[in-house]
This record gives structure tokens, sequence and C-alpha cells, in this order.
């Protein structure tokens, strides 16, 4: 081991030598006493020209350890080890630099700085055996030095393509251990803080509370264990605080709350500039629990290519990690905060995507494309969960479109803020699990279009409002299309109930279970005016039973399920309800055989749901009756169907209106529109009855009575034929000849009739003809409908 202590002096003090400070040398005073200083070139000419004199200024430890240390020392001049190979172990405690220290294409056995200020390193193209550590240290870039081009500042104007420009340069170095930077300082703001272009590092980067003014550019680096920047502070607002462009980290990214020390001295992970880490791979996870992220919303455009007006770009975002591969969970969550687009696009998460309790915001923009998403993770597939358990984000947009999820999607308690636009967009994302926004308050869309979830859709207790409004759709909930594999949930939760501003557009979606609006609150846009859309939607149950009358139109056309549950406050909507086509095979409760009052209601409901006359609803609801066994409550309901048939035909006509009216009067009141085939029977056997009685009790005065020559009679009535002296008077059978058309019973138009009974004959015969009109009309429609 080869020992300096202090400038100039050696630890074997001999007489006559100076005497030794009595204060402690201060390496970071900018006034360093020149007692304490030793020129660099005495320290490097003994290791590579070992001279005599020379070797009296060092103490031999009694072992071989090549180690060259010292301690409490101001370094003047050029230390200088360029594309040395020097088998020894250099470590510096408590020292101060004049220059930055060049250790570029040199290879050592290892490289240590502690409690050190330097004003730079060179080290590029550097290999070390062991590590390289830089531990509570500072490193300042003298913007006034000259001559130092890789720790210099230079304008971007006369800036050399390739020259590296940084306090720390570190590219193309091998290091066989671990590269240490816990507690150090470093302040380049005017140019790059560390580079290390394919840095390789056999262990880890630990970075323990780093402070860096300038950006740390390691793209390409390769590590075997985790890059560790917890407790670090990274200052670049006007570009990246970090550019991981490509790296490789063999472990964890950790980026979180350093909690050595008490409570009060933890100190969380922050940067004010973008995390940059397109292409990355990490083996393990990347965390940043409880971090701070800000990049301004409105400063310049860091890369030249995000100035376009691509309208998928996030041109300021807090992170950006397009094609992002990590192995492991991706921890934003525990009070992490901020401020930019957290943008992970076709990247590949093998763990979970963990946001809970997090908050993500970005500024809101007025010029399409608004560039405002606080989330953005478009093709992005994790074969985990994704957890955004009180994630809050109070401006911006979550968009996940075309995202693969092999578990579920847990947003209970979320706050999402993006009013009249969309907020949380998952267009054709493909979910193994459930889907879970619960009790949630939502401002904007939720664009869930082509969604596929295996599990359910609950959004149980959740409050959407302020819609985003386009041309052709401004509802708060958008579902259409989507394959659900159980059950779609829009009901209350306990006190807090399910609530769409803007309604709910389920249209085309094929759900395998249950579609439940039990408890909910459903409104529409003034445009719009529909408050559910469930058209073409196929379910085995529908459940709807909202709290209060749907504020808008619903619209079930051509959707169909297996048991239907409502209640009359769906009925009542305020735009009524579209059922065309509308099938369902059973009712949740069924009405009972001898239940009237049900079927009535429903009947009722149903007209004043649809406000005219539709057909198909009708039919839908005798099917479904006469299939469950209830053939006279399904006679009852195409009964009044034909009724409602007959005045909307006469609404429809202007002048023959009074007729219609009168014509289904007579069918309704004799034939029960062919549904009540008993009336026709009761009105026969009245109208024979009457007749019977009126010809049996009447009689007639003509001459034709004394004329036995030419005329027949018998029972007090004339033959109208001389001939039909054999006939025989029946008033009974006088009175069905005359009520039953076409068909001649031998009575008919034989009898002389005048006066009263003459008119009386016209009219049984015009009643037996309009009897049996309403009763073959009344067959006619029964044997069609079987």
């Amino acid at each position: 081991m080869v020992v300096f202590r202090r400038g100039g002096a050696r630890d074997d003090h001999e007489p006559g030598d100076p005497p030794e400070p009595a204060d402690a040398f201060d390496p970071f005073d900018p006034e360093p006493d020149l007692r304490y200083e030793i020129r660099a070139e005495d320290l490097i000419r003994p290791l590579i020209m070992p001279e005599p004199g020379r070797l009296l200024r060092l103490r031999k430890q009694p072992t071989n350890a090549p180690l060259v240390q010292v301690e409490d020392a101001y370094i003047t001049g050029r230390f200088d080890l360029r594309a040395l190979d020097l088998e020894y172990l250099f470590r510096f405690e408590r020292c101060r630099f004049e220059e930055p220290p060049d250790v570029r294409e040199a290879t050592l056995l290892g490289l240590v700085f502690r409690r050190c200020w330097l004003p730079g390193l060179k080290a590029r193209n550097m290999r070390s055996r062991n590590d390289v550590r830089l531990i509570r240290c500072a490193v300042e870039v003298e913007h006034t030095v000259k001559g130092h081009s890789e720790t210099a500042v230079q304008r971007g104007d006369d800036r050399e393509r390739g020259r590296p420009d940084a306090a720390i340069n570190l590219t193309d170095a091998a290091i066989e251990g671990s590269v240490v930077l816990t507690r150090t300082r470093i302040e380049h703001s005017r140019g790059k803080a560390i580079q290390a272009d394919r840095l390789e590092i056999t262990g880890a980067l630990l970075a323990y509370r780093l402070e860096a003014d300038g950006e740390i550019r390691v793209p390409g680096l390769k590590t075997g264990g985790n890059v560790n920047f917890s407790g670090a502070t990274l200052h670049n607002p006007d570009g990246f605080a970090l550019n991981g462009n490509g790296l490789h980290i063999g472990g964890s990214l950790l980026c979180e709350v350093d909690t050595y020390g008490p409570p009060k001295a933890r100190k969380r992970f922050s940067a004010n500039g973008i995390i940059y880490l397109p292409s990355a791979k990490v083996d393990s996870d990347i965390v940043l629990r409880g971090a701070r992220l800000h990049t301004s919303q409105h400063g310049p455009i860091v890369v030249d290519q995000w100035k376009s007006r691509d309208p998928y770009l996030d041109p300021r975002p807090a992170i950006s990690a397009d094609r992002l591969r990590v192995d492991g969970n991706v921890e934003l969550s525990d009070d992490f905060r901020a401020t930019g687009t957290i943008r992970m696009v076709n990247a590949h998460i093998g763990g979970t995507l963990r946001l809970a309790h997090a908050e993500i915001s970005v500024a809101r923009g007025y010029v399409e494309p608004y560039y405002d998403r606080a989330l953005h993770i478009d093709g992005t597939e994790i074969n985990g969960d994704i957890e955004a358990t009180s994630l809050t984000v109070p401006m911006g947009q979550c968009r996940l479109s075309d995202v693969t999820v092999g578990g579920n999607v847990l947003a209970w308690n979320a706050t999402l803020q993006h009013h009249e636009r969309d907020v949380f967009s998952a267009r054709r994302a493909k979910i193994a699990g459930n889907l879970h926004l619960t009790d949630a308050t939502v401002e904007g869309t939720l664009r869930l279009q082509g969604i596929e979830v295996g599990g359910s859709i609950d959004l149980y207790g959740t409050d959407v409002s302020k819609p985003a409004v386009r041309p052709n759709t401004s509802f708060s909930v958008d579902v259409r299309a989507g394959r659900i594999g159980r059950d779609l949930v829009f009901t209350a939760n306990r006190e807090r109930r399910f609530h769409a501003e803007g309604g709910v557009n389920l249209d085309g979606a094929v759900v395998a279970r249950r579609v439940d609006l039990s408890g909910a609150v459903l409104q529409s846009s003034e445009r719009d005016g529909i408050a559910l859309d469930l058209g073409s939607v196929s379910a085995d149950e529908f459940a709807l039973m909202p709290d209060i009358a749907p504020r808008g139109q619903v619209v079930l056309a051509g959707a169909h399920c297996v048991t239907l549950d409502d209640n009359p406050e769906l009925w009542e909507a305020t735009g009524g309800l579209d059922l065309e086509d509308f099938r369902y095979d059973s009712m949740k409760v069924p009405i009972g055989i001898k239940d009237d009052a049900a079927v009535d209601q429903r009947i009722r409901l149903l007209r004043r749901a649809m406000g005219g006359y539709r057909p198909g609803p009708y039919d839908q609801l005798a099917e479904m009756l006469r299939t469950s066994g209830n053939e006279e409550h399904a006679s009852t309901v195409l009964f009044k169907k034909q009724q409602f048939r007959y005045e909307s035909l006469a609404d429809g006509y202007r002048f023959l209106g009074p007729l219609v009216r009168l014509w289904s009067w007579l069918q309704r009141s004799m034939v029960g529109y062919g549904y009540r085939p008993g009336r026709a029977v009761g009105w026969l056997l009245l109208l024979l009855i009457a007749g019977s009685v009126w010809f049996a009790t009447g009689h007639t005065d003509h001459p034709c009575l004394t004329d036995t020559e030419n005329y027949a009679q018998s029972g007090g009535r004339c033959a109208v034929n001389s001939d039909d002296k054999g006939l025989e008077w029946s008033p009974v059978l006088y009175t069905v000849d005359l009520l039953v058309p076409i068909v001649d019973f031998g009575n008919k138009g034989r009898w002389f009739m005048e006066g009263a009974d003459k008119w009386v004959a016209v009219g049984f015969t015009a009643m037996g003809w309009t009897l049996a009109t309403t009763v073959a009309a009344g067959v006619t429609r029964a044997l069609r409908r079987n």
C-alpha cells in the first residue's frame, strides 16, 4: 500500500519538515489551503518511473497490497493516467483536484473518490477490475475552464459532433465491479452531468441520493445488477434528466424513496426533465414508488422529431419508454407524482403495471392535436395486472388502445378528469380478467369501443360526468362492439349510485351473462337525447332497473336476452323506448296466470314508452307469455295490439277515421279481433233469441192469410210461393237462416214479411254478414299468427 497524506507531507515525518496543520482539510472550500498541496506529477511519477530519491516520500506498509491512497490533499496540476496499465487501486479521500483526473483508456485495479471535489472526470474507455466510486463527492464544472473539452461548456453552434461534453465521461468504459455515486453532487447545467454511452458494468450502478444538474446520459448501458437512483435528484428541465436509450439492466431500475436513516431523513427520487428509456430492457422491475417527476408543459420541445403535428406523439413526457421491455413489474405507485405524460407505447411488461395512489397530470391542450395525454401505453403487452387503485389524473387522458393485459385492470376509487374529452380510452384492448373502475369519479368519456374482456366490466358506484362532445357521439360510457366474458355492471354501491351524465352506449356489445343497471342514474346529452343504447346487444340477462326514470331515450332495438328484469322507472324514460325487434325469452319475475293486473300494467307501460303504435313489442310480449304457458294473457296482449293498431290507422286516415273506429269496435265487441271467439258465439245466441222472440210474437194482417189459393199459410205466416204448402213456419230456423250468410236452411226468402218485420229481417241479415265477416277476419288473423 502506498499512502499520501497532506499536501507534500509524509507519514514518516522527519525533523526539519514543515509542521502539520492542526485544522482538517476542507476539499469543498473554493479557496483551498495551500499547505495541503501536492502536485499530481509527484503522485504519478513513483508509480510509472520509480526513483530512489522519490521513494523516500512514500511509506511502504508491511503488506504488498496494490493500493494508492491519498488523503487530505489539494492535488494541483494534471492527474494524467491516460492509456496506462497500472495494477493499483487508487483511493482518494477528502481531496480536491485543480484539474479533472484523466484516466481515459487506462486499465486500473479500481478507482475511489470519497468526499472529494473534482472539476470533472475523464474516464472514457477506461477499464477497471473493481469498483469505480464517487461517494459524497462534488463534481462541479467551472464554465471558465479552457482546454478541457470533455468537461467544458460548449455552445451548440461550435460543438464538434461526437465530442463529449460531460462532467463525468465514462463512455465505452468497462467496470468489472460496480459504479457507486452515492450522495455525490454533479453540477453541469449547461452540459451533461454524466455521459456513459455503452458503459458496461459487471455489477450495479448505485447512485443513492445523487444530485445531478445536467443530463444523465447512459444509452446502451449494460449492467449485471441493479441501477439504483433512490433518493436521487436529477435536474435538467430543458432536456433529458435521464437518457437510457437502449440500456440493458441485469437487475432492477430503482428510482424510489431512499429509506436510510430516520423517517425525517428519508428522501424521494425526483427528476426535473424527461426520463427517456426507449428500447430499454430491464431483467427485473422498474420501481418509482413515491417518485416526483416533472417536465415543463410550456417549455421547449426536446426532440426535433416531436415538433411535428403527428397526433400520436407526446412532445412533453415525464417518461418516454417506447418499446420498453421489463420482465418484472413497473411500479409508478405509492404517492408517485408526475407532471407530464407517462408514455410506454408498444412496450412489454412481464409482471404488473402498478399506478396505485399515483397522480399524473398534464397541461390541457386547446389546439388540435391536443397533446394532453397523462398515460399513453398503446399496444403495450402486460402479462400481469394494471393496478390503478386511487389513481388521480387531475387533467389528461389515459390512453390504452390495443393494450393486452393478462390479468385484471383494477381502478377502485380512481379520479380521472379530462372534461368534454375522452378521459379513458381503451379501444380494442384485450383484458383476460376483469375491468374494475368502481367508486370512481370521472369527468370525460370512458371510451371502451371494441374492448374484449374475459371477465366482467364493473363500474358500480362510478360517477361519469362532462362527456366528450363529438360530431357523431357524446356518451359518457362507450362500450360499442365490446365482447364481455361475464357481466357488464353499472350499478349502485351502497349509497353511491352509478351515474352517467351523457348516457351509456353498448350498441352491438356481446355479454355472456348479465347487463346490470340496477340503481343507475342515466341522463343524456341535449344533442343526442339517448340515455341508454342497448341496440343489438345480446346477453343472458338484462337487469334494467334504474333508480329513477332515465332522462332521455332508451334504445333496445335489435337487442336480445334470455331473461329480462326491469322496473317501471325504465319504461318511464323521458325520451321513450325504442323496442323494435327487441327479444326476450322470459322475465325474471314471471307474470302469473291469474295476475291480470300485471299484464294490464305491462301493456300500459309499453304503450306509454313507445309513444305510438309498434306491433313488434306486443308480439314479443305475447310470444314470451305463450312460451311460458300463459296463453290467456298472450291473447290479451294481441287483443290490445289490434285495438291500438286500429286507433293508429284511424288517426292516419283524415276522413275515413270514424269508419275505421267503427270497424274496430265491431271486431273488438263481436270477436275480440279473433282472440275472443266466445264473443261471436254469445252474439249469435243473443241475436238468435232476439230474432226468435220477435218473429214468434209478431203477426201480419196481410190478405195473404185469407188467400189460400195463392199463398200457403203456417203459424200465422204466409209463404211467398204457393207451392210451398208443406213448409212449416219456425221463428228459430228463420232467424238462423237470416244470421248465417251464404248457407240456406230453407227459410230465407220464403216467408212474406212486411212493415217492421221486413226491416228487422234485413237488420238480422246485415248483422249476420257483419258477424261472419268479423269472425273470418279474426280467424284469419289467428291462423296467420300461428
